[in-house]
Formats: C-alpha cells, structure tokens, sequence
C-alpha cells in the first residue's frame, strides 16, 4: 500500500512535507509508509478516501481508478489552455487571510482551509467562496471559483470572467464580473451576468488584485 500512497502524492503533485501535514503526521512517518517500513492507519486511509478522493478499492488493492468519479464543475478554458492530470489547489478564507490584496501578495505565507483536487483542468493558483449574487444563474454565493493570478491588467482578455479587488475610498471590494473595454479612457466596464446588476465603468487604477476565472464548483444538497 506504501507504493500507492506515493503514487498518490506524485499525482496530486505535492511534497513528502505537504502530504505529511495533510495526514496529521511528520515527514519521516510518511516516507516510512511510502517505503512500505509502515502501515497506513485507519484514519489517515480515510483522510485520503474522505478528503482527497481516492477510491477505496485501488487504495486497498490497486484495482479501479486512482480516483473516484470527477467533482461537478464548470473550467472556462481558453484555447491556449493545457489541462493537468491532477492538482492540488489550495482553498482560501478571504476573511483568514484579511482580503485578496495580502493573499495575492504572499500567498506562500497564507494558510489554506482546504485543498481541491481536480483532474484535467488548467493550472490555478487558489480557489475562494463567492459572496453574492453578481453573476447569478451562473455562479451564487457559497459557490467556489478557481483562479489563477494576474501580474499586469493589461494582460487581460476582453470578455472573461475575472475575480478582481476594488479601491472603494480606501475600503476593498471583492467581486467577480466579465471585464469589457469602456468607452471612457483609463476606465474599464464590469459587467455582471445578473441583469438586475446594472453595467459600471472603474477607473483602472482602483482596481488592486486580478485574477482569471479558470473554473467553478457548486455543491448541491440532495435532502
């Protein structure tokens, strides 16, 4: 089973160390279970059954897949786009991390509440809950997006969907909506997919984080 759980890890793409702290247990432990020196408790067999996804069957025998049936999910691809086979994306509080601004700063340094593990989609830099109704039927609070960080918003492609901050007199704002040219120089228009949210030009300069929109995950309750 030891071979499989480093299977697992080289998939998912994370180091012994990041593995080992997803497990409750030190580097040293988890490279005597990958060695097969070490048995796999029941409890961090259910932290990868439970928490990364894995298929029971093929962590206990090697039969099936290495993974359960993908996550309900949404990618907005571009067509320059290349999927990855699987990684780890770290999951985001806005709140723990005090706003986009310092996340997107030093995200080395923030401390994720999660991961998400999702094959073949393009590569993401975090994911975060969305608050509000901005871009509803398409996304709605509590829904989580996947971005992936820009350096420059001159970078940006006219149409998508981009998780921005905004300079609100001095307060950050944090939003999704599809950035469109504005007629007004400097100013670029965010437009939500809600039609009860109505068109706004920004200035530019207000806006201090930017990220594109990569993809979406909606739980959906069954009761």
């Amino acid at each position: 089973m030891g071979d499989r759980v480093k299977l697992i890890r080289k998939e998912l793409k994370l180091t012994q160390e990041q593995l080992a702290q997803r497990l409750g247990i030190g580097k040293a432990a988890l490279s005597m279970i990958e060695t097969g020196k070490c048995g796999l408790s029941t409890r961090n067999k259910n932290i990868l059954i439970q928490d990364l996804n894995v298929n029971p069957e093929w962590l206990e025998s090697g039969k099936g897949n290495m993974f359960n049936a993908e996550p309900d999910y949404t990618a907005f691809r571009l067509r320059s786009d290349n999927s990855l086979p699987m990684q780890s994306v770290p999951l985001y509080s806005i709140e723990g991390t005090a706003g986009l601004v310092p996340l997107f700063n030093d995200q080395n340094s923030a401390k994720p509440v999660n991961y998400i593990h999702i094959p073949n989609l393009p590569k993401c830099d975090g994911a975060i809950y969305i608050v509000g109704d901005s871009m509803y039927p398409l996304l709605k609070s509590g829904d989580i997006v996947l971005y992936k960080q820009l350096q420059d918003i001159n970078s940006i492609f006219w149409g998508d969907m981009y998780l921005l901050s905004i300079d609100l007199d001095g307060e950050e704002y944090i939003t999704v909506k599809y950035i469109q040219k504005s007629e007004r120089d400097g100013y670029v228009k965010l437009v939500s997919q809600n039609p009860h949210h109505a068109d706004k030009d920004i200035e530019m300069s207000r806006i201090r984080a930017i990220a594109l929109i990569k993809a979406s995950i909606r739980m959906n309750s069954i009761r």
